[in-house]
This record gives structure tokens, C-alpha cells and sequence, in this order.
């Protein structure tokens, strides 16, 4: 198959492309960077240079597709003059009118767990809203991929870890966290590519559902700290502690919201009715990566 993957050589996209390409299908990664033009073309896959929020090169690029990976690339993050919702409209509206035009019959979309809610919930509101636009395609089967906590979420407490000796947020302590590695949402997707197309799906993916105590536990024990406890704290604190180290005040407001939603347990209701056999990296594997990281730092 003709298969378009989006977001480049990130986290998800080069596990998902190196898989894709050694299945024997013909990969086109798009890239909104020159310089990883080398470093895709190396995996066998053809490089397409441009911005998801350019309509007409997505349009000529998803051309003869037989299918089309899209995520909503974290810009917002990166900066802070993005307003986040108002990016992941426009990002899906970009996706749904160059799949409309290039006849493109099948889509993944990476959302996220929450995705089905339509308030309290940070970042993923976006999510809601991208699903809701792409289902406008009422011509293609769309999956929407739902992964949980990313590991790699967890590198945010570095600071916090060596300047208090501790964790602290919102969510956490006894609280289960559906987490993921994003080698096992791209193996999801890889899997889901070679199902027969569904006009509606949702496909949940999470690799592990440790407490916060547990994962301070293991975070910990790869860094020497073997009594690393995990805190939990007021939405006041935890909002006041991200704008100390410096989030941008709505990056912050939308990240407490978001773990508001982690701790009371709305975020993954649906997740919990519809869970999925869980993927093989365990918080203990990702906690070398974080010592990695955390040495580093």
C-alpha cells in the first residue's frame, strides 16, 4: 500500500515508518524540515517537505494514497504564541480538505484517551475537536488512534525532582495513570493499517497502568533517590509551581485542567470500559530513559 505518515521523525512516525516500510509498503513521511530529508530517506521512505497547515501541498502529497496517518503536531509546546485549540482546528480542517480533494479512502488519526469529552479536560479538548472535523469525511473510514499518558510526559519533572527532592502535581500519588511508549502506539497503528478499514473506529493503546507511587518508585530507583515520593497538591499549587519555572500562563492553566481530569478519573472513563491488551514497555523500561535524561540534565 501507498502510505502517508505525518509528524516527520518524532516520537511516534520513525518507530511507524520503519515498520511500515520493512511490511513492504511504500512510505512518504512528510516533514515540514529540510534536514531530515537524509535521515527519512535512509529508513526507505520518500521525504515530502512542507507544512501540515498548507492545504494544497497536503492535497498534491496524500495524491494515490491508500492511506493517510495524521497527528496534530504539539506546536503549541514549542510556541507559546500558539493559541492550542484554535491550531488543532485549523490542523484538522488543513487534513480534511486535502483528503476530501485528493480522494484519500482511509485514514488513522492520532487522538487521544478523553477525546469523546467536550470540556475539563486541557490540551485534549483539541483532540475532541479534530475527531469531530475529520468525521465530517463522510466518504472515508477514519480510526482514531487513543493513546494514554505518553512515558515521556514524565521527563517534565526533572526540574522539580532536583530542586525538591520530590514529585508534586494535581494527579498522581494512589491514582492509576494509563500510561504508553510511543513504540507501542506506532505498532498499534502499524496493526491497525493492516485490518480490514472500519467506517468509525476507536482503538484505545496504553502500555502499563502504574500508580504515581509506583512510578515515583521506579523513577527513583534509576536515579539514585530509592525514597522519591510522589506528592499530591492543590490545582493551585501545581499552577503556581509551572509558572514559576516558567509555563507560559495558558500552557499552564491547560496542563492543570488536563491532570485535574487524570485525577478524578473522568479523563479515562471510556478507557476503562474499552481497554486494550496493554503493550510490552512497562514504566520500569522507561525509567533507564528517564535516568538517561535525568543524568543528562
Amino acid at each position: 500500500m501507498k502510505i502517508i505518515v505525518t509528524g516527520s521523525l518524532g516520537h511516534i512516525s520513525q518507530h511507524l515508518t520503519q515498520q511500515l516500510v520493512q511490511q513492504g509498503h511504500t512510505v512518504t513521511v512528510i516533514s515540514s524540515s529540510a534536514d531530515r530529508r537524509e535521515a527519512i530517506e535512509a529508513l526507505g521512505a520518500t521525504a515530502a517537505i512542507g507544512s501540515v497547515a498548507d492545504g494544497a501541498f497536503l492535497a498534491s502529497t496524500f495524491a494515490g494514497a491508500d492511506v493517510v496517518y495524521g497527528m496534530v503536531p504539539p506546536a503549541y509546546y514549542i510556541d507559546p504564541a500558539i493559541e492550542p485549540m484554535a491550531f488543532y482546528r485549523s490542523t484538522a480542517t488543513a487534513y480534511t480538505q486535502a483528503i476530501r480533494q485528493a480522494g484519500v479512502k482511509r485514514v488513522i488519526h492520532l487522538s487521544s484517551f478523553g477525546a469523546e469529552l467536550d470540556h475539563g479536560t486541557g490540551f485534549i479538548l483539541g483532540s475532541h475537536q479534530a475527531e469531530a472535523i475529520l468525521n465530517e469525511l463522510t466518504e472515508v473510514d477514519i480510526t482514531h488512534i487513543r493513546p494514554t499518558s505518553f512515558y515521556y510526559n514524565l521527563l517534565g519533572f526533572i526540574g522539580q525532582i532536583k530542586h525538591t527532592g520530590r514529585i508534586a502535581a494535581n494527579y498522581g500519588a494512589d491514582d492509576v495513570i494509563p500510561m504508553v511508549a510511543p513504540v507501542d502506539i506506532a505498532a498499534a497503528i502499524a496493526d491497525e493499517i493492516g485490518l480490514p478499514a472500519e467506517y468509525r473506529k476507536v482503538r484505545y493503546v496504553s502500555s502499563d497502568e502504574p500508580t504515581g507511587h509506583e512510578v515515583a518508585a521506579q523513577l527513583g530507583a534509576s536515579i539514585g533517590m530509592p525514597d522519591l515520593q510522589w506528592a499530591l497538591i492543590s490545582d493551585e499549587e501545581t499552577l503556581a509551581g509551572l509558572t514559576t519555572a516558567g509555563t507560559p500562563a495558558h500552557l499552564a492553566e491547560g496542563l492543570v485542567e488536563l491532570y485535574g481530569a487524570l485525577h478524578s478519573g473522568r479523563l479515562q472513563t471510556d478507557y476503562n470500559r474499552n481497554k486494550p491488551a496493554l503493550g510490552r514497555v512497562k514504566i520500569g523500561d522507561f525509567a533507564a530513559d528517564f535516568a538517561a535524561a535525568y543524568n543528562r540534565s
